[in-house]
């Protein structure tokens, strides 16, 4: 019942997964007097779903506070609730983010070790996609947080982008050790130091975002939203401006007749549709959150990626990357005492 064009994008979704997976079954939880004629409408989702009713919903703006003291019938909460009990292996959902994150984290739980759930995402590059987190979760992080971090988001590329080995990088406002703040520097020491495990390339960049020089970027929530806003901008900029361009003349339209068949791969390539679906790590299920102003195609990308990390028992890996962290194997490094003292 959440996003801008619910329920049918949402139906239109599972729609799409259910024909690109048929082995699927889907829990729908919402008004049973507007979904269920529309799910009526779609013959794969009919056959694959099982429909809960749910008499509330929580509205867009609705803070989280009041979502918990207010929400315990709506559609969201019921959701997560059939996660909880082991009903349904994760839940995907297009509403109130905010909303979102209260409920799960008061529900699900946090995974043991986990101070923190962060939200990662996927975003285009010069050599493929690139995870990157938090996007928002966490306004302020500290060195702990940020090696909590590192260790979902390699869990996370390994899951949603095959990756045996991912590379890691923390974003600086500089290369060079010396830059940052102490969080960061105390995070990169951490990490350097190899008993975490992960594949850590040091620090990065504003450009390297979409340079590909890594396959995981790991960043405090503040910096990472104001990123992720400003990739969006971007991209629509250029988008308009390529639409101006190609309609100035005449000559520009033929131009555009030619060139029509590279654009085309381009738009695909760069769609945002593509790359919908943040997870929220760290938390004890599965949690995917849906651009909430999605289509169809958006929504079953973001199913996608929530099968991804419950086929590819993403959790469980966590829970073993954490325990690297939390366990002194005997590495300076690796001490708990030199974790906490990072906060």
């Amino acid at each position: 019942m959440g996003g801008d064009h619910a329920p049918d994008a949402v139906l239109d979704g599972v729609e799409l997964a259910a024909e690109r997976h048929p082995q699927a079954r889907f829990l729908l939880v919402g008004d049973e007097a507007r979904v269920g004629p529309a799910l009526e409408r779609r013959k794969r989702a009919r056959q694959a779903c099982t429909l809960r009713h749910a008499p509330d919903v929580i509205s867009g703006d609705m803070k989280p506070t009041a979502a918990l003291r207010q929400g315990r019938n709506s559609s969201m909460r019921l959701a997560i609730d059939a996660v909880a009990v082991g009903e349904a292996a994760g839940v995907v959902s297009a509403g109130n983010t905010g909303a979102l994150m209260a409920l799960a984290k008061i529900v699900l739980k946090m995974l043991p070790g986990v101070d923190r759930p962060a939200l990662a995402g996927l975003g285009p590059s010069s050599r493929g996609d690139v995870v990157m987190l938090d996007l928002g979760a966490n306004v302020q992080c500290d060195a702990r947080n940020l090696v909590e971090f590192a260790v979902m988001g390699d869990q996370f590329a390994r899951a949603v982008l095959g990756l045996p080995s991912p590379s890691i990088g923390l974003l600086n406002v500089g290369s060079e050790e010396l830059k940052g703040d102490e969080r960061v520097r105390q995070a990169a020491e951490i990490l350097r130091d190899g008993h975490v495990g992960l594949n850590f390339h040091g620090f990065v960049e504003g450009f390297d975002l979409t340079s590909g020089t890594v396959d995981v970027v790991v960043t405090d929530g503040f910096t990472g939203n104001v990123a992720l806003k400003t990739g969006e901008g971007a991209l629509k900029l250029v988008g308009g401006m390529l639409r101006q361009v190609f309609t100035s003349s005449i000559a520009a339209r033929l131009g555009y007749l030619l060139a029509r068949p590279a654009l085309d791969r381009l738009r695909e390539w760069m769609d945002p549709r593509r790359y919908n679906g943040a997870v929220l790590i760290g938390l004890n299920g599965v949690v995917v959150k849906s651009h909430g102003g999605t289509d169809g195609i958006g929504f079953a990308h973001a199913m996608d990626v929530a099968m991804d990390m419950v086929n590819h028992g993403f959790n469980e890996r966590i829970r073993e990357g954490l325990a690297r962290i939390s366990t002194d194997s005997g590495s300076p490094g690796a001490s708990p005492a030199r974790l906490a003292a990072a906060r």
